[in-house]
């Protein structure tokens, strides 16, 4: 509980477009708790972010809450923060993260080999991206 604390407290010292947004969905007129997204590493002068997305509750999946929030995050991103260009990463086995992010427009445009040791194995790592012209069209 005390690690929990200290998050919540050291995510308030972060600038608030840096701050993680809560993902709820409504259920008998009340809200659930289901994830949280945002960006992070925001660099202002060359105008792009990292995307950042989780959603814990696997009932939740398939479902299309993923992409909607992507989606809204890309809004956002491009026309309140004026980004030029979205990135995230992702390891190559998460085809159902894969196929969200595709659906909300981004693309593959690189790949970190080997980058993550989980499961006892080592993982590439792709990073995919939207830029504003893409998202524009």
């Amino acid at each position: 509980m005390a690690e929990e604390e200290d998050w919540f407290e050291n995510m308030l010292k972060n600038p608030i477009d840096e701050r993680p947004l809560v993902i709820e969905v409504k259920e008998d007129d009340k809200w659930r708790m289901i994830g949280n997204s945002g960006f992070h590493n925001l660099e202002w002068r060359n105008r792009n972010a990292e995307l950042g997305i989780f959603i814990g509750d696997k009932t939740y999946w398939d479902q299309g809450y993923g992409t909607e929030v992507v989606k809204l995050l890309l809004k956002h991103g491009f026309s309140t923060l004026n980004l030029h260009r979205i990135h995230l990463q992702v390891f190559e086995d998460n085809s159902r993260a894969i196929r969200s992010y595709e659906k909300a427009g981004f693309i593959q445009e690189g790949r970190m080999r080997q980058a993550e040791f989980h499961d006892g194995q080592f993982h590439d790592v792709l990073i995919m991206s939207v830029l504003r012209p893409e998202w524009v069209e």
